[in-house]
């Protein structure tokens, strides 16, 4: 469910209480965190065991699932119209430096994060407004996958410096749904504000998610 930034009030926390946001609920990074300087986005699911019910149930299931983890960059307009301001498994690294994917995992394999993306909010140009952190199944259509066909998925959000988590989403489960638009952080004058979003999606690959914001 998205939510509309002009109706919508930031919910009012105690600067330095522990932070965990629910669906819709945005919140000013800036008062409640006032040393935050940089956010983790972590992505981990397992391989599959079993082949649960989905949008794809009673299809074969391929042996790898490959979840990716995103950040879009948006101008004031809330518009793309540079590629770079994607930042994915195929552009690891931002132009200014302050978003830095960690790299690709294309199996689940391993315990905790499987997929890391860090952002220095510091070293985000001012022509940069918003970030959307978005998750997607890679080729979920050839491989016939969806959420609810991938084991213990999550996407979370971590105050680096602290190691608290702002936000978390279960992934697995969703039957009929292969993308996520996570959460958004935005900056409006000289503060940094973060919304919740959750909104699971049909798409195909990332280019489906960033379709919607180009120019």
């Amino acid at each position: 469910m998205a939510s509309n930034l002009q109706e919508q009030e930031p919910s009012a926390v105690t600067p330095g209480a522990s932070v965990s946001l629910q669906q819709g609920q945005r919140i000013s990074l800036s008062q409640t965190v006032p040393t935050l300087e940089k956010i983790m986005c972590g992505l981990g699911w397992d391989i599959p065991s079993h082949s649960p019910g989905g949008l794809f149930s009673g299809q074969e299931e391929p042996s790898n699932c490959d979840l990716d983890a995103s950040v879009i960059c948006l101008d004031s307009e809330g518009t793309i119209d540079n590629p770079e301001n994607i930042v994915y498994f195929g552009n690891l690294k931002h132009q200014s430096g302050g978003i830095t994917h960690l790299g690709d995992n294309k199996t689940g394999a391993g315990i905790g994060d499987d997929e890391q993306i860090v952002v220095e909010l510091g070293k985000i140009p001012p022509e940069i407004t918003k970030l959307v952190f978005t998750v997607n199944i890679y080729e979920c259509n050839l491989k016939k996958q969806d959420f609810g066909r991938i084991e213990n998925a999550y996407v979370r959000l971590v105050d680096m410096a602290t190691n608290l988590e702002f936000a978390r989403y279960n992934l697995s489960g969703q039957g009929g749904i292969t993308g996520m638009i996570m959460a958004e952080i935005y900056r409006e004058g000289d503060d940094w504000y973060i919304e919740a979003i959750g909104r699971g999606v049909q798409v195909n690959n990332l280019e489906d998610l960033v379709r919607s914001y180009a120019v």
